[in-house]
């Protein structure tokens, strides 16, 4: 909030190798020909994906104002819907939510800041031991394949880990906007979190506790057009590591698509709704009742596509474990339980460990499921997120500090 003071003392959260800015790339690039593209961004096996054709399959539409209000019946059937969506889809659209005003400010700030030029995003850019800051998540190898889109990552929550070091400064009015915004989606991940608690019969006080001082991160995402989008990837196919994630589209370009029934179903994004997905914790805390999905973001042929994912983790405190309400002798334990930052650390090393001539992240995802899965296996699926791990403190970076910006605080202005 204005005038708020906050530490820059940071922890290590990984890197990620620096690559060509897509943007630049993509208005360099005019003819249709794949020669013109890096190899690096062509993926030729997305021409035979399997993708449905059926456009009344969409994911479920859930009202807050319903889940919110007194009349009992209303809410028993909206509650009961939320509840079906968390485990037959792992995602659904949240209309009426409250918070429209906050998100067509940060929808604007986000637009700007992608049409500043080159050299006034790179001074967000990210630096050496940081995933924040303005780049590409998680380039580990020279060899590993990129995908079709820049990010700028920042971490507003919890307050302690907010650094004004990747923090724009133009658009003037950025810097207050996301805050704000922060604040708006906390709550209402909050307000969704207490209802599952609910629904999955645990105390919604308890199950709410773990992400109270949660730990956000917010991605804008900035995904050029392309001629040969048949052949390029916006956002590689993950599911998310983190808890709650809720999606803003910023313009109306379809790209995201969530793996259902073995074929990637496309989204289409209602106007004003907030797009919901579970995470990867959140399912192992629900001992797998509610499911994280595997997702991607397909690329336009002739518009740029822009969006904002907000993701809830538990706070760096937390143990990351099937909720203790949900085990018992007729239902054991699917998962093991480790602290947060031990499945952080996990995580990335994971990841960062794939030898660098793969092409997918086979290897992680088999070892992220021998550390996590409890006695009795469970359905191969992506513990990943291409998109973002929450953060802990593994240990204090010194050389980092050094890097940011003078005074051991910063104030947050406008």
């Amino acid at each position: 909030m204005e005038g708020e003071v906050v530490s820059n003392t940071r922890g290590e959260f990984g890197g990620s190798l620096p690559v060509e800015n897509v943007q630049a790339l993509a208005s360099s690039v005019i003819t249709n020909s794949s020669k013109d593209i890096p190899h690096r961004y062509l993926r030729p096996e997305v021409e035979f994906d399997q993708v449905s054709a059926d456009e009344s399959l969409q994911i479920p539409v859930i009202d807050m104002t319903k889940l919110l209000v007194n009349n009992d019946t209303d809410q028993a059937y909206e509650s009961a819907k939320l509840h079906s969506a968390c485990k037959a889809w792992g995602f659904f659209q949240l209309m009426n939510h409250g918070i429209s005003e906050a998100i067509e400010e940060m929808k604007k700030e986000t637009e700007e800041f992608f049409k500043l030029s080159l050299e006034e995003k790179m001074v967000c850019a990210q630096l050496p031991n940081s995933i924040e800051g303005y780049g590409q998540a998680f380039v580990v190898s020279e060899d590993q394949k990129l995908d079709w889109g820049d990010m700028l990552f920042l971490l507003p929550l919890p307050l302690p880990l907010r650094n004004l070091r990747f923090w724009p400064t133009t658009p003037p009015s950025f810097r207050s906007t996301l805050d704000r915004y922060s604040s708006e989606l906390k709550r209402v991940a909050i307000s969704l979190l207490r209802m599952m608690g609910k629904n999955l019969g645990l105390d919604q006080e308890a199950f709410t506790a773990l992400f109270e001082d949660c730990v956000q991160g917010i991605r804008m995402n900035y995904y050029p057009p392309c001629e040969l989008a048949s052949k390029v990837m916006g956002l590689t196919p993950h599911s998310d590591a983190t808890g709650l994630t809720l999606l803003i589209q910023v313009n109306q370009v379809q790209g995201l698509q969530i793996k259902k029934d073995g074929e990637w179903v496309p989204i289409k994004p209602l106007p004003g709704a907030i797009i919901i997905n579970i995470g990867d914790i959140l399912e192992i805390l629900s001992n797998g009742e509610y499911s994280s999905i595997e997702h991607r973001a397909a690329v336009n042929t002739e518009k740029e596509r822009l969006s904002i994912a907000g993701f809830h983790s538990p706070n760096l405190k937390a143990m990351v474990g099937p909720f203790p309400d949900l085990v018992n002798e007729e239902n054991a334990a699917k998962y093991k339980t480790i602290s947060h930052e031990d499945y952080v650390k996990l995580i990335i090393s994971s990841k960062l460990d794939v030898p660098h001539n793969l092409k997918t992240n086979l290897s992680f995802r088999v070892s992220i499921q021998h550390a996590m899965l409890g006695d009795k296996p469970q359905p191969f699926k992506k513990l990943c997120s291409c998109s973002y791990l929450p953060p802990c403190i593994v240990e204090q970076n010194t050389a980092r500090t050094a890097q940011t910006e003078p005074s051991t605080a910063t104030t947050l202005s406008t």
